[in-house]
């Protein structure tokens, strides 16, 4: 055999492995069977939803991202490490919760997801004297980009997109009993993935554990506070029905509690200062963006996870970025 045939055949038998890392790769774990489980956490709410469209663009945008690492000729370890699909995966969830399910919206889709893989690159090498990464931010830009073209294309119409609006009047909701407070916290966690289900939640929380216990308790965590937060401050009462203020706070929560820092008590309290401080940052964003009917998607949560790292690390040095 060639070494191209080898390479390819290697390849293929590798990316299975490297799709299920790249679902894990949203909530920063490396894990086949927590890529797995998170899978089945779409398929089930997405389902019980009655938005199929969704788990499946879920799987095209993981698939399409992840062989386009491969055919753009990237770095493989980033490939067997699931880093070329969890940007993908999310672009796959939210074109089809927003726009109209048409055959532009797939093709749509494919090209979106496509570009994370080449956005991501760009991004991490702007930001590498900082030595912070992109996170999620490629998924953001790219879908941001596909989401206001919706505006112009009736092939691909926003048609589940809000609409613009300048008027913000909140209306609060009281909470009658502990099991609805419950079932908040839970959507909170499966929001991440654009998914409005308490039963996604739980299963999200226990993909989280078979890789990390830290992790499934940090988004345990952050996704309560949130939902305390947007019930002190009387958010709107849609908004935390549906876990809308959890997603962001939990991503930040995983980052900054149980991934890049060391679990000190400084660390951890100022992890929990980091999850307050997205909940404030997704308020603000959802303001700024309400006049064009634009989502924030996971943009709160990238914007208050480098404000914390930037000051804990410093350009073009070896310093230890977890004291």
């Amino acid at each position: 055999m060639t070494d191209s045939t080898i390479s390819i055949s290697r390849t293929v038998r590798t990316l299975p492995w490297s799709l299920s890392r790249g679902v894990g790769q949203v909530m920063f774990q490396d894990n086949v069977w927590t890529g797995v489980l998170f899978m089945i956490g779409i398929f089930a709410g997405a389902y019980i939803e009655g938005l199929p469209v969704v788990a499946w663009g879920a799987l095209t945008g993981l698939f399409v991202s992840t062989v386009c690492g491969y055919l753009f000729g990237l770095p493989k370890n980033d490939g067997r490490q699931g880093l070329w699909g969890f940007n993908g995966v999310l672009v796959g969830c939210a074109l089809p919760t927003f726009l109209a399910n048409t055959v532009w919206m797939w093709v749509a889709l494919v090209v979106c997801s496509a570009m994370t893989t080449w956005v991501r690159t760009g991004m991490n090498n702007l930001l590498a004297p900082w030595r912070i990464s992109s996170f999620t931010f490629p998924f953001v830009f790219c879908t941001w980009c596909f989401l206001l073209a919706g505006r112009e294309f009736a092939g691909m119409a926003g048609v589940h997109m809000s609409q613009p609006e300048i008027d913000y009047t909140i209306t609060p909701i009281v909470l009658h009993n502990a099991l609805d407070a419950v079932e908040y916290w839970l959507k909170g966690v499966a929001q991440v993935f654009l998914i409005d289900s308490w039963l996604t939640g739980v299963i999200f929380l226990i993909a989280l554990a078979v890789a990390s216990w830290r992790a499934a308790m940090w988004a345990a965590i952050s996704s309560a506070v949130a939902l305390a937060m947007a019930l002190l401050w009387e958010a709107q009462g849609s908004s935390i029905i549906g876990g809308l203020y959890g997603f962001s706070a939990v991503l930040t929560g995983i980052a900054l509690g149980a991934t890049f820092w060391k679990p000190t008590l400084r660390n951890s309290l100022m992890a929990l200062f980091g999850v307050v401080a997205t909940v404030f940052i997704q308020a603000a964003m959802n303001a700024l963006l309400a006049p064009i009917g634009l989502a924030s998607l996971t943009a709160p949560f990238c914007v208050a996870t480098w404000l914390f790292m930037l000051p804990k690390l410093a350009p073009d040095t070896g310093s230890d970025t977890s004291k």
